[in-house]
């Protein structure tokens, strides 16, 4: 098996030592091209051989050279991340080609230290070479060598625990597009003839070629001339348009489901205790139906079980970890708070199972790995499958975070599963209504009322300003009304207690006095109807696109669907014309649409404005649509009313 494996790796690395050397290929790069970047990839080789057990060795070799300060102060580390837990890598030679001629070995130590981290503890290291000081037009040359997966099931001894969580298969993403230029960017991968490998090049070409080789077969694929693209922000994940290659042995999404299925079962994730099943049976006496059983379950875990990974020994992949561990520690990542919720659903009579799913990107055909994240599916006495996500709903009046809607999935069920989409979840789950009434005076001062309430995604989007204030919900509350009439003196404000957020949706009323909120001169009187102004924008996430970019190439992404409706009725102060008001502004479409309009009727003056957003991600010809309607609705909270003494 050794000898196989030198022999791969000496015919890929002839690719890149064949006619010319690093000091040439540095030399003949075209640096004016490049003039912008802080760095140039000159090459990028991954060469890659699978064993008959899915085991993968990896060497990468890589040629870069500077082209800013930046560049040099980005690349004075080598640094690879890898979890010793189911991985093993070696920075095996680094060398400095330098502007003046000058070769030199790196000889400073690999070093190991723990990766930093945020909310998730597990066992992530980093490994790191330091090169020192570097200047513009210097080149690194690194060979770095790999074995393993980035999690691990259930750690073995030697190069078990080395071999991936689907055994025998193997399969890898390929990102062809970078931050910065790459002139060529090489992948080859070397397996068994018995091992069938589906590829497929997603969002642009990859010259490819398959060379058989005894009882091997060989893929290789390159690019050359990848240069960065720039997308806007609000844009879908770089790697749902950007070019990208996808490598699996998996026959297929069913035979990933089955196999998700039986490790779990397998490992007894979701077996309950006898103080899980004693409080399942508690919390549920007031359950009156099905749902209400579930509803109960779900958020009980949702806002009773802490986000925070530990590193918690064998299992820290996509096996989930037991009943017992998480009941007892209530703290863990979404695959704790799922296999909690499972074990507790099974409790209550319920079929449940866990799903793998992708939080911000897409899930493509190829049954590549492309999971960061899990969650609970229980099956309803019709039959039907229904998604439940305790990672996400704490304090959100949904099972299933629409935030999520548009978003593949991939169940772990007996029957085995393929891979699926959540649906698009109509606006009007997601309200927000605005409705008020003023009075303004002669001398400039608005008095009146007004209430918000929301539901759904919008729904915890007002209700986030209490949080992390819970010892001042009242001044919370206020300030969001100061925030758009910084005068306003607030007379009364009332709110629905936001500790008892299943019981209704949310309900904020104000009663207010604005002194001088008008201005007043001898001939006119000039202002703009408080609640146009953009009164609890923070349920309105579209507001904050930046719509100065007047095209966009590819897709956009808001939070959620969303229906905003506004209405406010003021009472005028005697007038004799009304000298300015702004024109209606309507946009129409499938998923796009927005009114926005004044009437004056004698004293009368009603604002309307209905904002109606289908979906959360929009194909790149919708943006014009949602631009304007973006666009309407902030020129209301601008534009002013002139009405003449």
């Amino acid at each position: 098996m050794k000898k196989n494996i030198l022999s791969f790796f000496l015919i890929a690395l002839c690719v890149y030592a064949a006619a010319q050397s690093p000091q040439k290929l540095i030399n003949i790069v075209d640096d004016d091209k490049y003039q912008g970047y802080d760095y140039v990839t000159i090459y990028d080789s991954t060469n890659v051989f699978m064993e008959e057990s899915g085991l993968s060795h990896v060497n990468m070799h890589k040629l870069v050279k500077m082209l800013s300060f930046k560049g040099c102060r980005d690349n004075n580390v080598v640094k690879i991340d890898y979890d010793p837990l189911s991985a093993y890598v070696e920075i095996k030679d680094v060398t400095i080609y330098r502007h003046d001629g000058t070769v030199e070995k790196v000889t400073n130590p690999e070093l190991d230290y723990v990766a930093p981290a945020r909310m998730i503890y597990w066992n992530a290291s980093q490994k790191m070479v330091e090169i020192g000081h570097l200047d513009i037009g210097d080149a690194i040359e690194i060979q770095m060598y790999k074995k393993g997966y980035t999690y691990a099931l259930l750690q073995g001894d030697d190069d078990s625990k080395y071999i991936p969580p689907m055994r025998g298969h193997y399969y890898d993403i390929v990102e062809f597009y970078s931050d910065q230029p790459i002139i060529k960017k090489v992948y080859e991968v070397s397996v068994l003839k018995s091992k069938e490998l589906q590829y497929k090049v997603y969002n642009g070409e990859v010259s490819t070629a398959v060379l058989n080789k005894g009882d091997r077969m060989m893929y290789s694929f390159e690019k050359s001339n990848i240069m960065p693209v720039r997308m806007p922000s609000r844009s879908v994940a770089k790697s749902d348009v950007l070019t990208k290659l996808l490598l699996s042995t998996s026959p297929d999404w069913y035979a990933k489901s089955l196999w998700f299925y039986g490790v779990n079962e397998d490992y007894g994730s979701f077996n309950p205790t006898p103080e899980l099943q004693a409080k399942v049976n508690e919390l549920l006496k007031p359950a009156k139906s099905e749902l209400d059983s579930i509803s109960i379950l779900t958020h009980w875990v949702a806002d009773n079980m802490r986000y925070s990974g530990l590193t918690m020994g064998p299992g820290e992949g996509y096996t989930l970890h037991n009943a017992k561990m998480n009941f007892t520690d209530r703290c863990g990542v979404c695959k704790d708070k799922a296999s909690l919720l499972i074990a507790m659903l099974r409790a209550a009579g319920f079929e449940s199972y866990p799903a793998m799913t992708m939080a911000g990107s897409r899930i493509d055909r190829i049954p590549a790995d492309q999971f960061n994240h899990s969650v609970t599916i229980v099956k309803r006495r019709n039959g039907e499958y229904q998604l439940l996500d305790p990672t996400w709903v704490p304090d959100v009046r949904e099972l299933w975070s629409s935030a999520e809607q548009q978003q593949n999935y991939l169940m772990g069920v007996p029957e085995g599963a393929d891979l699926s989409e959540t649906p698009i979840s109509p606006s009007s789950n997601h309200y927000v209504k605005i409705y008020g009434k003023s009075d303004l005076k002669d001398d400039g001062t608005l008095t009146g009322e007004f209430s918000i309430t929301a539901e759904g995604q919008s729904d915890a989007s007002v209700r986030g300003v209490f949080y992390g204030r819970y010892s001042d919900w009242d001044n919370a509350v206020r300030a969001e009304l100061i925030r758009v009439a910084p005068r306003a003196v607030i007379t009364s404000v009332n709110y629905t207690d936001n500790d008892k957020y299943l019981e209704r949706p949310v309900l904020i009323t104000y009663k207010y006095q604005i002194p001088n909120y008008a201005t007043v001169t001898d001939e006119e009187i000039i202002f703009t109807p408080l609640l146009a102004k953009g009164v609890f924008n923070r349920a309105m996430s579209h507001v904050y696109f930046d719509t100065s970019i007047e095209t966009r190439d590819y897709p956009f992404t808001d939070r959620c669907s969303r229906l905003v409706e506004v209405n406010e009725t003021v009472t005028l102060p005697k007038y004799s014309k009304v000298a300015y008001c702004p024109e209606e502004k309507s946009v129409s479409s499938e998923y796009i649409n927005y009114d926005g309009k004044y009437d004056i009727n004698k004293r009368t003056l009603k604002f309307e404005q209905t904002v109606d957003l289908g979906k959360r991600i929009y194909d790149a010809d919708e943006w014009p649509d949602f631009r304007s309607a973006v666009n309407y609705q902030r020129a209301f909270s601008k534009d002013n009313i002139i009405i003449l003494k």
